[in-house]
């Protein structure tokens, strides 16, 4: 790989096997640029996938889900073999196409998002739109002084990535997509690597909830997220935790961390009680978990 694509390949670390490349649809003059971040397990090639992340402060939601599928399914089709040759060239295609569709004189981000993030203190946002609100296919036409107030968490910083959370109050689906829509406009918050969100609504006249929730491109984060909002049995809220990805594989500890800094928010906006209260909700619920599975054999 290096021989193929010189500097634009970079060893990270060669005894855990983790590389990275700097992928554009154009050499001499990219419009966008992505950095494919891999990490190779003893079985691959013969029976394991290469561990990826795909980091560009534009890759969001469905765009970052439809090419994450792409790299499954060449997986799929070339089990046994080495794809990371393939996987490059289909991100160069994909990021080719993209430049082709984009509108002439469109401010284009050339920035990768580990070089966005400038340093650990700058990350912590407040509120205010530094850019213009960029598209999010969302109708946030409303009246803005429904829009709710959004508070903000402590961040979280590990092996250079940060995790921080947001929160408002929320009682019906448009109140959550104006705070998407608000949170977007902050440049530092729709740079972030991963802004996974999760609602829970109390639906007073049915006594039930309407609930929701988007990984937006790391897989099982805002299911597992939701989780917590319903074990900690929080209602009419939105939570919202941005990761800044900052090149080193955190492993099952990025959820630990996304986890933990909803739980805190909630905690001092005073969804819950203490952590003490909201650990024994968790062991509450899940011996009510278990005795249910009892009667049911």
């Amino acid at each position: 790989m290096a021989a193929i694509y010189g500097e634009e390949w970079c060893v990270i670390d060669d005894g855990a096997k983790i590389f990275c490349i700097r992928i554009s649809d154009d050499i001499d003059d990219p419009k966008w640029t992505l950095c494919l971040q891999v990490m190779l397990p003893s079985e691959y090639p013969g029976s394991a996938p290469p561990v990826y992340q795909l980091n560009a402060p534009w890759l969001k939601g469905q765009e970052r889900a439809d090419l994450s599928n792409s790299l499954e399914e060449i997986y799929i089709q070339n089990i046994g073999e080495s794809i990371l040759y393939l996987w490059v060239e289909k991100i160069r295609d994909v990021l080719i196409q993209k430049s082709q569709m984009a509108e002439p004189g469109r401010e284009v981000e050339k920035k990768t998002e580990e070089e966005d993030v400038e340093s650990e203190d700058e990350v912590l946002v407040a509120c205010q739109p530094e850019t213009p609100g960029r598209a999010l296919g969302f109708d946030v036409s409303a009246e803005m002084e429904e829009l709710p107030p959004i508070d903000h968490g402590v961040p979280i910083t590990d092996r250079r990535s940060t995790f921080q959370a947001h929160l408002a109050p929320v009682v019906c689906p448009k109140q959550v997509k104006m705070v998407l829509a608000k949170l977007y406009e902050n440049k530092k918050i729709a740079s972030a690597t991963h802004n996974i969100y999760a609602y829970r609504i109390f639906c007073e006249d049915k006594q039930t909830f309407l609930q929701d929730y988007d990984d937006d491109g790391e897989t099982a984060a805002g299911g597992r997220l939701l989780h917590l909002m319903e074990v900690l049995n929080v209602r009419n809220v939105l939570v919202v935790v941005s990761r800044w990805y900052g090149g080193i594989l955190l492993g099952p500890d990025r959820f630990k961390h996304i986890n933990n800094c909803a739980r805190s928010i909630l905690v001092e906006r005073s969804y819950v009680g203490s952590p003490e209260e909201s650990s024994k909700a968790l062991g509450k619920n899940r011996k009510v978990r278990k005795d249910k599975k009892r009667s049911e054999h």
